[in-house]
């Protein structure tokens, strides 16, 4: 019988999560057939692999390839992404389009939309909608990403650009690896920080210990230069309205640094914030958040200021996309939450 697993796509570049529980009545299997077993489309090689570079894990610590599984083991395996399918095929989903000319296009993405195919999601993405709605997009790499120089999370909403014809997307290219894009974030976080404004600097890596995630380290050696400008658009005793500003854009930026300040993003489970965080001892607060929690199940995240130099036309772009609906609701919420305690 084959385990459902509990697969984890959080827009992290070429890797595929899984997640297993051996049952109950499972008899003892080494641990590489029995993920050959689990993961259709793994090779032997690619496994054996996953387990000498200690990413395959049992009840949280890395195994050999001799281990023998045991009933209600937790496994966790991390893989690297092949794709199953050389070609992406265009998809009749609607989008949201801001802008459009020959050369370049911007995109509202709504919350839950997957930006391009990878990591077990090959259909149903944003890249197979643009495929339909504009024909063929220029492509940087082999990486079934045409049109596209950035990306935001899956559960993150806001202004992407696309480039349609091959000068513009090296143009665009040459923008963002010269952190020249304007890229301005709203994003509402656990806490009150002391200060209005500040920069968080440091280097972001993969986190060793969990490698969805990203994590913050002072040691260059250690991962990519990340800066971060943030400033507060509005306070609410245990939760606080905030303005990112990206000088530069790594994987998790913001949900990583603002987890590294003390302050996770509402509601963003991977770093945090699904729990409370401030406020605990607050009336009724507890049944508030879950409620909250129920209600906008997603982190707290938007981007709404996007501004480029046509690569065309040299012309200076700028578009601000309004928070959507569930955001503003929360919002709401929140403020009428906190105004009762003033």
């Amino acid at each position: 019988m084959t385990l459902p697993n509990d697969y984890i796509e959080e827009e992290e570049e070429g890797f595929e999560h899984y997640a297993f529980t051996v049952y109950p009545g499972q008899e003892p299997m080494r641990i590489d057939r029995w993920l050959m077993h689990r993961i259709a489309h793994a090779s032997r090689t690619k496994i054996q692999a996953g387990i000498t570079s200690g990413a395959v894990q049992v009840n949280g610590n890395p195994v050999k390839s001799n281990y023998k599984t045991k009933p209600r083991d937790h496994i966790r395996i991390i893989l690297p992404d092949e794709p199953r399918d050389t070609e992406v095929y265009p998809e009749d989903i609607p989008i949201e389009v801001v802008y459009e000319d020959d050369a370049v296009a911007v995109i509202n993405k709504h919350a839950g939309m997957v930006v391009h195919p990878g990591c077990n999601n090959y259909n149903g993405t944003l890249v197979n909608a643009l495929l339909f709605h504009f024909g063929n997009l220029p492509q940087k790499d082999a990486r079934h990403r045409p049109g596209l120089v950035h990306r935001i999370d899956k559960d993150t909403s806001g202004l992407l650009v696309v480039g349609k014809l091959d000068e513009a997307l090296s143009h665009l290219g040459k923008q963002f690896f010269d952190h020249t894009i304007e890229r301005k974030y709203w994003a509402l976080v656990w806490g009150e920080p002391k200060e209005d404004s500040g920069t968080i600097e440091g280097y972001l890596a993969r986190d060793p210990k969990d490698r969805r995630k990203s994590k913050h380290f002072e040691d260059p050696e250690d991962g990519k230069i990340a800066i971060t400008h943030w400033k507060i658009v509005e306070r609410f005793h245990f939760l606080t309205l905030i303005q990112c500003e990206l000088e530069t854009g790594r994987t998790h930026q913001i949900r990583a640094h603002m987890a590294h300040f003390g302050h996770p993003l509402f509601s963003d489970e991977m770093y945090g914030g699904r729990q409370i965080l401030k406020g605990a001892n607050l009336p009724r607060f507890k049944q508030f958040i879950h409620n909250n929690f129920e209600l906008f199940p997603r982190q707290a995240l938007h981007a709404r200021v996007l501004g480029f130099v046509h690569p065309i036309t040299g012309e200076n772009l700028r578009f601000e996309q309004e928070l959507p609906a569930d955001f503003t609701d929360l919002l709401q919420r929140v403020r009428l939450y906190s105004d009762k305690l003033m």
